[in-house]
Parts: C-alpha cells; structure tokens; sequence
C-alpha cells in the first residue's frame, strides 16, 4: 500500500536539505521564524506606507497643513512626496506598499499555520521583493543626492526591505530553491545575521557620507 503522505517534488527535496542542514552545517532558519519575520516586516512596512498614503491625502486636500512626519528643513516628508520620483508609476509610490506589504504578511500566517507554498510562488514573491528593493535603493539616491531631505515615513520602509529581502534569499538557499554550492550556502545560512547587519552598516555609512552634514545640523 502507497503511504498517502510520501510527497516528491521541489517541496521534498526542500525539507530534506532543511533536515540535512539541521544535523550538519549551520543551524538553518525555521518556518515558524520565517514566518514571524515576514508577518513582522510586513506588517512595519505597510504602516510605513499608510502612514505616507494619509500624508499625501491630506496634503491634497489641506495644502497648507504640516506634515507630521515633518520634523525640520532637512527631515521631512514633503520634498519626497512632492517629487516625481515619489509618484514614478503615475500615482504615489506608497500605494504599492499598502498592496504588496498584505502579501507579504499574508505568506507569514500561511507559514504560521503550518502550510507549504509551492516553488513558483516563493520565487515570484522574491522577484517582486527584489524589484522593491530597486526601488528603495532609487529614492535613497533620489533623497540623498537631488532633494538632499529624509523622509522618516519613506526611511521606515527603507529599514525593514533590506531584512525582508535577505531572509527570502537565505531561505532560498538554505532550501534549494535558489542554486547554491554547499560552500555558498553554509556561507550564507551561517552568517545570515552577520551579513545582514553589515547591509545596514552600508547604508548608513552612505547616508552619513553623502547627508550626515545636513542631519547633524538640522538637529544642532
């Protein structure tokens, strides 16, 4: 008799590399910690979102109201919301926040409650990720070299993409999703947190380096 819970496929092989990893290598990370991190991440970027959604709203409808997420001339909102680059698809880029970010927070609970995805989704979801991640990297040229202005709404967005998109990836590796050498993926499984404090270490050495003047004396 064929046992009904034998399953082949992608989805086999991936759990056999995630219990291969737990017995040697580097501990590997966990559904139920994925799962977390993407409900979390989610959950902080589309507040973000939101929060610059209402702000773009009232700042249609009552010109002359300050922003709150205005703090002085150099951190605030206005100067991105005002820009073509905040609006480069033809409406406000926090839009697309408040209809990707659900996604993303949707996949955490499917986690959560024990659920398999199949291949094609992780990696469209990784595909879309990576092009939000793009465009990060964009407006925080955009702000740090043309509008020379930080928008704390925007910066919290910024903050939770880079996270959201590295653990994706180190869960692709790790489960064989995204080809790796065994080499690569013990780097890359084993030092997931080292690399990605070292993404943020980047990124604020580029915003001190290009704007750190500017943020020191706006708050002299």
């Amino acid at each position: 008799m064929t046992d009904s819970t034998t399953t082949d496929g992608p989805e086999a092989e991936a759990t056999d590399l995630a219990e291969a990893s737990a017995v040697v290598g580097p501990r590997p990370l966990g559904e139920r910690t994925f799962g977390v991190l993407l409900l979390l991440l989610g959950f902080v970027g589309f507040g973000g979102s939101m929060w610059l959604a209402i702000e773009k709203y009232l700042a249609l409808v009552q010109p002359e109201r300050e922003a709150s997420c205005t703090i002085n001339l150099f951190v605030q909102c206005g100067a991105a919301m005002s820009s073509w680059q905040g609006a480069l698809l033809g409406f406000p880029n926090p839009y697309l926040g408040l209809l990707a970010f659900p996604v993303v927070m949707t996949t955490g609970v499917v986690l959560l409650v024990g659920a398999r995805l199949p291949r094609w989704y992780w990696l469209s979801l990784l595909a879309g990720t990576v092009l939000g991640q793009a465009l990060i990297v964009f407006l925080m040229y955009t702000s740090f070299y043309v509008l020379v202005a930080l928008c704390p709404a925007c910066m919290v967005v910024w903050t939770i993409m880079w996270p959201l998109l590295w653990f994706q990836v180190v869960r692709g590796v790790q489960s064989g999703y995204l080809p790796a050498g065994e080499t690569v993926r013990q780097l890359v499984v084993g030092n997931r947190v080292i690399i990605l404090v070292i993404g943020y270490v980047v990124a604020v050495a580029w915003l001190m380096v290009t704007v750190g003047d500017h943020l020191v004396a706006s708050f002299a």
